[in-house]
């Protein structure tokens, strides 16, 4: 089953490979804040405010600010019984005493849903490779959304319905976006961002790291709070 960790704040992946590293070899020259995290990551919903306000911090200080899909239950594997929604209920009430965030629970309520996070991570994607790249703030607002719709509003995001209005508030052709979401290339192209998650050593969703010359350093694997992640963000640049 899923498991979450409810002292860390985070969700993690399966049959871990490594222990959890960020000390590797980045991709950007310029100082850069790396999120990698899951739209169906149930942490990663709670963190989302403290991460518009990291993502708003980078702006304003020109620090790069980049999105990985990390692929939490790619391919799903838990069985929809009244043991693992009984957990999602207990975790997302949880999750929302703490960090305040919002949460419905109609999906819940369904008779059969298949907790396949790959497809909202290749949605995620899909709007990065149309024009919001990882390093675009609305790659970061789209990923957003998307978890509000599923966390709040209980939708399904396998469905590509679930994205036509999404894709309008971003600027994005949904017919577009309908082909490429559909397409080898996407598929592909999500795979790269979730080997490139383990490749970095990422073991827990969300996790915050800051790139600088060329290695990461780690800010933060699970919740954390807006005055802690800036504090060893401003301790990693100035080190």
């Amino acid at each position: 089953m899923m498991t979450c960790d409810p002292v860390t704040g985070a969700c993690l992946l399966p049959e871990p490979e490594s222990a959890q590293s960020v000390a590797q070899s980045g991709v950007h020259a310029a100082p850069t804040v790396h999120y990698i995290g899951d739209p169906m990551c149930s942490w990663c919903w709670g963190i989302e405010p403290v991460v518009g306000e990291l993502a708003a911090f980078c702006a304003a200080e020109g620090i790069g600010f980049a999105l990985t899909v990390g692929g939490l239950r790619a391919g799903g594997g838990d069985p929809w019984n009244a043991d693992f929604i009984e957990f999602l209920r207990a975790e997302w009430r949880r999750i929302g005493e703490v960090t305040g965030q919002p949460f419905g629970f109609t999906l819940l309520d369904a008779p059969y849903f298949d907790y396949d996070t790959e497809p909202a991570c290749r949605a995620v994607v899909c709007a990065q490779i149309l024009g919001a790249d990882s390093a675009d703030p609305s790659a970061r607002r789209f990923f957003s959304a998307v978890q509000r719709r599923f966390y709040v509003e209980g939708r399904d995001p396998k469905e590509t319905s679930f994205y036509a209005d999404l894709c309008e508030e971003a600027g994005l052709d949904f017919g577009a976006f309908r082909s490429l979401f559909l397409s080898a290339e996407a598929r592909q192209a999500t795979q790269a961002a979730f080997l490139r998650c383990r490749q970095w050593g990422v073991r827990a969703f969300p996790t915050l790291a800051v790139e600088r010359r060329g290695e990461l350093l780690l800010l933060a694997a699970g919740f954390t709070t807006r005055e802690q992640v800036l504090s060893r963000l401003r301790r990693g640049l100035a080190g």
